[in-house]
């Protein structure tokens, strides 16, 4: 996913990742409970990663708000099945581009803006696992973010 440009629809992105889910889901055999499409909804509402307690005060389940531990549980069934990654440097989540296929992931994350593009890079993994080999060092979990400015702010002279 690259960084959204200026018409950027994003009401279609939020669509598209709920129609995913609620796919991939029905093919697993996997419940997409109301609070958890609502975690994902919440989720992709931007490009921006979110954290569980802006989640928390934005989340009202029938008529009260939710308890952290069901925003928690949430959060863990979409991580596990694919759905949201975990960007590690902010402890906040970011929709997934690829739903239900488990991958390792690059984050760009600009620094002035917080809007996060995913990158799926095979070379990159490759050239980390090479790395990993040559030190003896077993990889049991890989998180890479870049940090830096997106073109957008760039180009606003912001950066």
């Amino acid at each position: 996913m690259k960084f959204p440009s200026t018409n950027h629809n994003h009401k279609h992105c939020i669509d598209a990742a709920l129609q995913d889910a609620e796919a991939y889901c029905c093919k697993e055999g996997l419940r997409l409970t109301e609070l958890r499409r609502r975690v994902l909804e919440l989720v992709w509402t931007s490009h921006k990663p979110v954290g569980a307690y802006a989640l928390l005060e934005q989340i009202d389940h029938r008529g009260r708000k939710a308890a952290p531990p069901t925003v928690y549980r949430s959060l863990e069934f979409l991580l596990e099945h694919h759905l949201i990654h975990r960007i590690a440097s902010q402890n906040a989540f970011v929709g997934c581009n690829h739903p239900g296929q488990a991958h390792d992931a690059q984050f760009f994350i600009c620094s002035l803006c917080g809007e996060t593009a995913e990158l799926d890079d095979p070379n990159i993994d490759s050239a980390l696992s090479k790395d990993a080999q040559y030190l003896g060092f077993r990889i049991e979990r890989q998180v890479v973010e870049i940090s830096g400015i997106c073109a957008q702010c760039a180009g606003n002279g912001v950066a």
